[in-house]
């Protein structure tokens, strides 16, 4: 299994895998640790990441960007049309209200929704993992901002699904940065919490988090954000003090020209960081529009007087969160400052003041977030075994369950009615239980109880429970499941109806009853399905760790009741059992893509990954042509000279030359299979001349090696070596036959080849050589390497083996006087193993010698 960490920003996206050494960030196909999150669509194919951001110049309004900021939310938003003001490509407000992106992609103008390009962005991050590993990578753990709502959270799910990941949690990116500070620390206190503020600012958005650390946890304290307070933000105050200079001195309008708007905001961003380091920088561009050359100078005191109204923004985020938290500065033992705009002097001097301490850099501030992943997927994964740490997170808004009427006990009737269900802070993830008073189908609606920070629409979704089965008892109660799961994402699960009924219960019941529970309906639980006793007791598990945390469930303006009537039927239980009926719960989400929109959407990415495929493939071939064309004619020129004829080169040369004005004329954009068809008729006059150049290379080392083989068995057979005395004259004599006859072979068609032309086709081949030396030893071999005949033992030893000490002296007499008995082989093979098996070097010696006396 893959256990990887994607950290996709606003700007640019990072990966992260786990092995067993630790945490590695891994490097795309231009080696670098940033993959910039751009989608650049062309004629033919798209540009995503690194070779997007180097389309993005020369191809802007078909270049998206800044997906981050798009996916989720409606196109009224603010927020949204402030963005909107900044990107260089076309958006539209959709049907639905959302956005929709405009690009040429394939010769005609096309929409794709900003779901779709995060699925374009996470299937190169995909493919980036999968390079690196060298296998299939499906689950994984995501980073996400804080403050996304429940809609932005499942966008990225599908966009996750869209590139065919499975992602095992979203992970708050500010939590991330914790786990990956803490789980590494030894010396984390068992008693007194250790407080970490930890500040994200990032290109676009800055986030706050309070962690309280002891041995072996985290718990997340408080979160606080600023969703547009980033790195951009200080690149756009440079953006638009240099347009206005250059509109004053060169008298150009950049804003005027996408182009130049993308080359001057680069230049910005270099500017930026060069005055994190140094107290004053110039901005240079050629022909930046007009064919004007610009040139501006500005110091860091100027830039901070600018970005003031920036800057003033950043306490209220580092106030929330202590306040949120409930501690005081002097609480905050230590400040940990990361993401890419941390860099800048006055953020960091902002922070000095407000915490009383210096901000520390103990971690990569660009590379943390996906380090976190990493690990909370290795923990999440069965792959690998991580050290015991316990991430306590905590829910960053207040969601409530509505609808109408409480009940027929209610004087309001159908007025509308509310209950706090997930309140801020609330664990993740986490389990409640809500019972209702309702006989027939209602809606149920999960909304925000405070939009104030978020500038979205309160209302998240709406679920319609029921139909239910027809009701016999009179007070029939309906309890609802609502979850909050890792990804912190708000969903009502299942609703059971429960209803009492009146049975007669025999007196051996009683004592179970005794032990029951609370609440009744795990008291006869026995009684019912499985499948909804399991469910029933995970809601009550659920309600009771959220009475624990101070929740309380139930209905409102009627919440006491449910627990009084659950109360009096406990006494009731010996004479009634509680039937549980699941009833069907629809649920429709505001905003978010169906599962057959989804589904359209994988098979869209499918076909166009295709077409990049198709589209990479063939200018590989193209590049095959070109190369060979360069390589064959230096060659002809060279090492090749000797091996073609003057007309054959000149003719060659010419074809070489005719293929490569054709590549950068007609050929310049043709199919794969052309290049194919292009490269194989190229190399039929080549690869002959390429044959000849090989086979004079080669032929004198295989020769050597097939004269070596031949006198190597001449000498064998001609010896007089005692080891191939046991060898028949008839086999030697073989052998010898058989070194003549290729020693033969050789020296004739050694001649022939001599007196031919190096451009000639040869008639002496490397791989007949080699055949030749295979035949050779394959017919030698068996005869020269014969074993000697193995010599049977006497009765005598076989009969009765000698004492571990007496072997050698039985053995001396063995061959004083020889056995002449008949003994098969077999016996005395077996015989001659049971002899001596302390001493048995020797007995073989006295064998030989005995063997050698009878000969």
């Amino acid at each position: 299994m893959s256990v990887v960490g994607f950290d996709f920003g606003n700007e640019s996206c990072i990966v992260a895998v786990a092995r067993q050494r630790g945490i590695d960030v891994v490097l795309n196909d231009e080696s670098k640790r940033e993959t910039p999150a751009i989608v650049c669509f062309g004629e033919k194919q798209r540009f995503i990441g690194t070779a997007g951001a180097a389309s993005s110049t020369m191809n802007p309004k078909n270049s998206i960007s800044q997906i981050k900021r798009l996916i989720g939310r409606q196109f009224s938003d603010p927020e949204l049309q402030r963005d909107l003001k900044s990107l260089p490509f076309n958006v539209t407000e959709g049907p639905d209200g959302y956005p929709l992106i405009h690009a040429r992609y394939l010769g005609e103008m096309r929409t794709f929704t900003p779901t779709q390009v995060l699925g374009m962005v996470l299937s190169n991050l995909k493919s980036i993992a999968e390079k690196n590993l060298n296998a299939a990578v499906v689950d994984c753990c995501i980073g996400i901002p804080v403050y996304f709502t429940d809609l932005q959270r499942r966008a990225v799910l599908d966009a996750a699904t869209i590139a065919g990941l499975h992602p095992l949690r979203l992970i708050h990116e500010t939590t991330a940065t914790a786990l990956a500070y803490g789980i590494y620390k030894t010396d984390l206190p068992e008693n007194d919490q250790l407080n970490v503020a930890f500040v994200d600012i990032g290109h676009a958005s800055m986030q706050v988090c309070i962690a309280g650390f002891k041995k072996g946890q985290l718990k997340i304290l408080a979160h606080s954000f600023d969703r547009s307070l980033g790195g951009r933000d200080f690149d756009e105050v440079l953006f638009q003090h240099f347009a206005a200079k250059f509109k004053e001195e060169y008298k150009i309008d950049v804003l005027q020209n996408a182009r130049a708007c993308i080359r001057l905001r680069t230049a910005c961003e270099k500017l930026k960081k060069v005055l994190s380091a140094n107290p004053e920088a110039p901005l240079n561009i050629e022909c930046l529009m007009d064919e004007k050359d610009v040139r501006g100078f500005i110091k860091r005191e100027e830039f901070e007087q600018i970005s003031a109204p920036i800057l003033q923004r950043v306490k209220r985020p580092l106030e929330k969160a202590l306040a949120d938290a409930g501690l005081a500065v002097e609480n905050v033992h230590m400040v940990e400052v990361v993401g890419s705009a941390s860099r800048v002097p006055a953020m960091l001097k902002i922070l000095t003041e407000f915490f009383g301490k210096e901000p520390r850099r103990t971690m990569n501030a660009s590379e943390c977030v996906a380090r976190g992943c990493a690990l909370e997927c290795a923990i999440l994964s069965p792959t690998f075994k991580v050290r015991e740490f316990q991430v306590n997170e905590s829910f960053p808004f207040p969601v409530s369950l509505s609808w109408k009427g409480s009940g027929p006990d209610s004087q309001a009737g159908g007025a509308e009615q509310q209950q706090l269900v997930f309140p801020k802070g609330n664990p993740i993830p986490s389990i409640k239980a809500v019972t209702f008073h309702k006989s027939s189908t209602f809606t149920v609606d999960v909304q925000y109880s405070d939009v104030s920070d978020l500038q979205a629409p309160p209302k998240i979704s709406t679920y319609t429970i029921g139909p239910f089965p027809t009701i016999r008892s009179e007070q029939p109660k309906l309890k609802v499941k609502v979850r909050l799961n890792l990804h912190g994402i708000v969903s009502v699960e299942s609703a059971t109806l429960l209803e009492e009924e009146e049975v007669e219960v025999p007196v051996s019941k009683e004592p179970e009853k005794d032990n029951s529970k609370m609440v009744t309906d795990e008291a006869p639980s026995g009684t019912a399905a499985p499948s909804a006793n399991e469910t029933d007791v995970n809601m009550q598990d659920a309600k009771g760790t959220a009475d624990a945390a101070g929740a309380e469930n139930g209905v409102a303006e009627s919440g006491d009741k449910p627990v009084k009537m659950e109360t009096d039927t406990k006494v009731e239980a010996p004479k009634k059992k509680v039937k549980k009926t699941n009833v069907p719960v629809a649920e429709l989400v505001y905003g978010a893509m169906l599962p057959a929109d989804v589904q359209k959407a994988v098979e869209k990415e499918f076909e166009m990954a295709l077409q990049d495929r198709v589209m990479e493939e063939t200018k590989d071939k193209k590049n095959a042509v070109e190369a060979y064309v360069y390589d064959m004619r230096n060659k002809l020129s060279d090492k090749y000279r000797d091996f073609v004829t003057a007309p054959e080169k000149e003719e060659f040369t010419a074809k070489l030359q005719e293929t490569e004005d054709w590549l950068y004329e007609d050929g310049e954009d043709e199919t794969k299979g052309v290049y194919v068809a292009k490269l194989e008729e190229l190399k039929k006059q080549g690869d002959p001349i390429e044959e000849r150049y090989k086979e004079y290379m080669e032929r004198g080392t295989v020769i050597d090696q097939l004269a070596y083989c031949i006198n190597s068995y001449r000498e064998a057979a001609m010896s007089n070596d005692p080891k191939f005395d046991h060898i028949e004259l008839a086999e030697k004599q073989k052998v010898l036959n058989e070194c003549v006859e290729a020693e033969a072979w050789l020296r004739e068609k050694k001649q022939q080849q001599d007196q031919l032309p190096k451009y000639a086709t040869p008639v002496l081949l490397s791989a007949d050589v080699r055949k030749k030396a295979e035949a050779l030893d394959r017919f030698c071999r068996p005869i020269m390497t014969n074993p000697k005949p193995t010599k049977p033992a006497s009765p005598e030893t076989r009969a009765n083996p000698p004492p571990q000490g007496e072997g050698q002296c039985q053995g001396a007499d063995a061959n004083a006087s020889p056995n002449h008995n008949n003994v098969p082989s077999e016996n005395a093979t077996a015989g001659s193993g049971e002899a001596a098996p302390a001493s048995a070097e020797p007995m073989e010696t006295d064998k030989s010698e005995t063997a050698s006396t009878t000969a």
